[in-house]
């Protein structure tokens, strides 16, 4: 392209430079960084939210299950309470991993440490920085699930040899949570609004069938149930537990892929709305 006093300049391609723009394929700088941190940090701080699932599974599974018997789980198949509260809790300590890394953890960096801006001053983009954030999420979540199937076979509550699925299974439920929750806590301000994070995880983590079947509920509640991310992984993780999969299965997974999707585009779009002005 010949400029005005004869002078050429590089054609850019119009197709080549939003993406350019969103994504300088550099999100293992903040991957490493994530690591350098964790390096560094108190370890405490890392494995602690491993071990309320455990605990739950102890008093409730192990405790209370001695009372409860045997239930049935997916396809009619019988199991132990113990066997039948594991695979959810399994969910469960994916979700708090992600979430904690994906919410708290993203709001100091974003509203104190000024991190992002730092980033996006360079040549990463918005995209960077999310996949970047959001892969050390996933790492605590797996770091969790790891723990926790080890946990499941030593108690005995390995029902099948479906169970090594219950790691990457539990990698996708962080996933899906890690990306979302990081899109949400984009829009937080204060230490008031990020109280909504506990306020909308208990009460899902009570009523996601997480201890009892959803048939309990009346039909207008397992609808909403039905609705909620934590279900769909609490039902993932008890097909894949005893081998029996379905239909439901693939929705499941599905749900987790929109989620993603979902999480990604909002939170890439709110970190350029943000620091790319």
């Amino acid at each position: 392209m010949t400029a005005p006093g004869g002078v050429t300049t590089p054609r850019l391609t119009p197709s080549r430079r939003p993406l350019a723009v969103l994504y300088s394929r550099n999100a293992s700088a903040v991957i490493g960084r994530g690591f350098r941190v964790i390096r560094s940090q108190n370890w405490i701080i890392l494995v602690s939210g491993f071990f309320e699932p455990v605990f739950y599974l102890l008093s409730l599974g192990v405790g209370l299950g001695t009372l409860v018997g045997q239930v049935e789980g997916p396809g009619g198949t019988t199991v132990s309470y113990a066997a039948y509260i594991a695979p959810a809790l399994l969910a469960v300590s994916a979700m708090n991993g992600a979430v904690y890394d994906s919410t708290w953890n993203v709001f100091f960096k974003m509203t104190f440490g000024k991190l992002y801006q730092g980033m996006l001053s360079t040549s990463l983009g918005p995209l960077d920085v999310a996949v970047g954030e959001i892969v050390m999420a996933l790492v605590r979540g797996a770091l969790y699930a790891v723990g926790f199937t080890g946990v499941m076979v030593v108690f005995g509550l390995a029902q099948s040899a479906w169970t090594l699925l219950l790691i990457p299974a539990a990698v996708l439920v962080a996933f899906g949570f890690a990306s979302f929750g990081m899109a949400v806590t984009s829009y937080m301000k204060t230490f008031q609004q990020m109280d909504i994070v506990t306020f909308v995880m208990m009460p899902m983590f009570l009523f996601s069938a997480t201890f009892y079947p959803l048939s309990v509920y009346p039909e207008p509640i397992r609808w909403v149930v039905q609705a909620l991310p934590l279900w769909h992984g609490v039902e993932l993780m008890r097909q894949l537990s005893v081998g029996v999969l379905t239909g439901e299965t693939a929705l499941h997974l599905l749900y987790y892929v929109v989620m993603i999707v979902i999480g990604l585009a909002l939170t890439t779009s709110r970190l350029r709305a943000l620091f790319l002005k």
